[in-house]
């Protein structure tokens, strides 16, 4: 739940969360959480967790975030449940150098606070969600909610989902950024249709298929020549697919993920992962995902001169263009590690590692953007849990 505007592209989209034994419904502002048909939670549970995220260019060390966060699920008798979540983003360094008014030798810092809660009714083969969120930094506030239905078949084999929110942000950049704009705000509504098949005691598929489509500002007011279309339409087919291997207990998890969007964007995701058991109390899980995207139609490629300096390019006011690395042609690779020891029947911890590249030679099928600098990231997430 990290402040999603200074992520890779890439790590914003591609959501999902780690089991599939039900659809689940990834929500703009809204905590993840699994459906569970079958009926409510016997036993409450509460989460915490701390993320710690640092990327970097080559002599250039830029934006850094530090995100404990708390996590609570309350059964609310037989037949109801509430979950929620609280989170602090605290986040500091500078955005790129040749895309950026903010120089290389510039800092800045920001925090975030957010929160969301979701209540569930269960019924014997279906449950009905409804979910509030709100975030909120000094020039940027999110309101969000959520409708979510599941329905599943009389074996429990099948399970269909569907789910809808909408939600409102209100920008106002500090000092009007650096085209002085002073208010603006953003709406999208999103749905997602889901089925998630059984097709055998060791085998689950999963399909979702999610579409957006929002009005306002989407210019990122902080950076010189970024004018932006005020309307974005987002599509997104996820699937998934588990499989037990009895021999050793182990979970081969594998997904694939296509994404395309009105700005011109089009993005393949493919990931795979392996929850190894080590014993009665640990379980490893390496983590392997391949990610490649072409740009925005309207992204401009860096300019340099004879001594390999940037040159700002001439661009007629409200003209589109942008110059985020995000919205450039690109392919990156992330390496993962997470470890999960069970200390007892209600208490787990867990820690994980993730490594990310990011380059242009490493987009799929075809060159990345020209003069695009290499750019690296690490995730280190530690975590504890107890059910109660």
């Amino acid at each position: 739940m990290t402040s999603r505007r200074n992520f890779p592209l890439d790590l914003i989209v591609r959501g999902g969360s780690g089991a599939i034994a039900l659809a689940a419904l990834a929500l703009p502002g809204v905590w993840l959480g699994s459906a569970h048909a079958q009926g409510a939670p016997e036993k409450g549970t509460i989460a915490f967790k701390y993320l710690h995220y640092e990327d970097s260019q080559p002599g250039l060390k830029r934006i850094t975030v530090d995100s404990p966060s708390l996590y609570a699920l309350v059964p609310l008798g037989a037949r109801w449940s509430a979950e929620g979540s609280l989170v602090v983003d605290s986040l500091s360094g500078a955005t790129p150098r040749w895309q950026s008014a903010v120089s290389s030798a510039s800092v800045m810092g920001e925090k975030r606070k957010a929160g969301d809660i979701k209540v569930t009714r269960y019924f014997d083969r279906s449950t009905y969600s409804f979910g509030l969120a709100h975030s909120a930094e000094h020039d940027y506030k999110s309101n969000a909610l959520s409708l979510h239905g599941s329905w599943s078949s009389a074996d429990n084999n099948t399970t269909w989902n569907i789910g809808l929110s909408s939600s409102e942000d209100a920008i106002a950049p500090t000092n009007g950024g650096v085209n002085g704009v002073l208010k603006e705000k953003k709406r999208a509504d999103e749905m997602l249709v889901g089925l998630t098949q059984a097709v055998s005691s060791n085998d689950l598929v999963q399909v979702n298929l999610t579409v957006s489509a929002g009005e306002g500002f989407y210019s990122d007011p902080y950076k010189l020549l970024d004018v932006r279309p005020r309307a974005r339409k987002q599509a997104a087919l996820l699937g998934r697919w588990n499989h037990h291997l009895e021999g050793d207990g182990s979970t081969l998890r594998s997904s694939y993920r296509f994404y395309r969007d009105s700005f011109g964007i089009r993005a393949h995701t493919a990931q795979v992962e392996w929850a190894r058991p080590l014993g009665e109390r640990w379980v490893a899980t390496p983590l392997l995902r391949y990610y490649s995207q072409g740009p925005a139609r309207f992204y401009v490629e860096p300019q340099f001169d004879s001594a390999g300096q940037v040159v700002i390019p001439t661009v007629a006011p409200d003209v589109l263009n942008s110059g985020d690395q995000r919205l450039s042609a690109f392919g990156a690779i992330t390496l993962g590690l997470k470890a999960d020891y069970k200390i007892s029947d209600d208490w787990s911890v867990d820690a994980k590692l993730e490594a990310y590249q990011q380059r242009a030679g490493w987009r799929l099928g075809g060159q990345g953007t020209k003069g695009l600098d290499p750019f690296r990231a690490t995730f280190v997430q530690l975590g504890a849990r107890y059910r109660f």
